[in-house]
């Protein structure tokens, strides 16, 4: 497993659920179903203050856990999307395998 924070490129669908994502020159399609989820963020830490009526995105990070598929490559990862400025960073991954030798 390797610990990153890379950023990288995602393509979505329109509700929102990663589709594609571009890493280091190579375009992996989303091949299972992905796992999301939110983390607390120390946000007292990188801001001076929280806006009034601010909350989602501030409080909390999304975390996506992608299958991702390259020819007959796969890799496991967890990317972070910050939705206000439409970031996504790579943030671990999990393993390889390819097919070929499985």
């Amino acid at each position: 497993m390797g610990v990153f924070s890379e950023g990288l490129h995602v393509e979505c669908a329109p509700s929102g659920q990663p589709l594609t994502v571009t890493w280091a020159g190579t375009e992996y399609l989303v091949c299972a179903e992905p796992l999301r989820w939110f983390e607390r963020r120390q946000w007292w830490a990188e801001e001076s203050r929280a806006p009034l009526g601010s909350g989602a995105g501030l409080v909390d990070h999304k975390i996506w856990r992608l299958q991702l598929q390259a020819g007959t490559q796969e890799i496991t990862v967890e990317l972070v999307h910050y939705v206000a400025a439409n970031r996504w960073r790579l943030l671990k991954t999990h393993h390889t395998l390819d097919s070929r030798s499985a």
